[in-house]
């Protein structure tokens, strides 16, 4: 019998983060064993995790755990999903570590930051709902067949500074998601098995008998990964 997946959520819950009470309410619903770690507790050890999800709640309280946590899921071909603060850290994690943007920061952890990739919206997207805009061919518009836009919910204040655009264009990530403006909403990696990063917040738009079609399509590749792995550990002549 195949284990169930094991996914790990990542985050420093608070009852001030609204996506942190819809994940409670649908999380009994994922059909996967689910461990929600703080970000302090994060180790190497989240390489045995079958998915990694970041959740909302950035600044977080340990940030290197948190980048720890998507540099592990994108070397080791887990698949990632970051909503939100994990959208936000998972372009400092790869303009840091594919990049070479060493210093690429977020500036509500320095705002003197000498690269702030990460910066205030021009206009803030807390409680709002907006176009997203999918790329063609790419991994986000397989979530959604046959359109080319839908409409997202955000709680978000921060994003990609558009300074940067282009050096993050310059390399394997891909922006696959924008708004109206062409402001980037959503990014992936086009080799890895599942690495998306969002802005919009799709357990906002969840409920426990209808789950958001990105959420399902992740869940999908965490048990894929889980199957995997499964047959990897069955020894040869079993």
């Amino acid at each position: 019998m195949t284990p169930r997946p094991k996914l790990a959520l990542i985050g420093d819950r608070s009852d001030r983060v609204p996506a942190h009470a819809r994940l409670d309410a649908i999380v009994p619903h994922f059909g996967v064993d689910v461990d929600w770690l703080p970000s302090a507790d994060v180790t190497e050890a989240v390489g045995a995790y079958d998915g990694i999800w970041v959740v909302p709640g950035s600044p977080y309280v340990s940030q290197a755990n948190v980048l720890l946590a998507i540099h592990t899921a994108r070397t080791r071909n887990i698949p990632y999903l970051g909503t939100c603060g994990g959208f936000q850290h998972a372009l400092i994690e790869y303009s840091r570590n594919v990049l070479g943007l060493r210093d690429a920061e977020d500036v509500q952890y320095d705002a003197e930051a000498s690269t702030p990739l990460i910066v205030p919206l021009a206009c803030s997207l807390v409680g709002e709902t907006a176009p997203l805009h999918f790329e063609p061919g790419s991994r986000l518009a397989s979530v959604y067949p046959g359109r080319e836009s839908t409409v997202e919910t955000y709680h978000c204040k921060y994003g990609l500074n558009p300074a940067y655009e282009q050096q993050i264009l310059s390399g394997p990530l891909r922006i696959s998601g924008w708004d109206a403006e062409r402001a980037p909403r959503a990014v992936e990696l086009p080799d890895h098995p599942f690495f998306i990063g969002s802005l919009f917040q799709p357990e906002l738009a969840s409920a426990p008998d209808s789950l958001h079609p990105l959420i399902r399509a992740f869940l999908a590749a965490v048990a894929v990964r889980a199957q995997e792995t499964a047959r990897q550990a069955v020894p040869a002549g079993d």
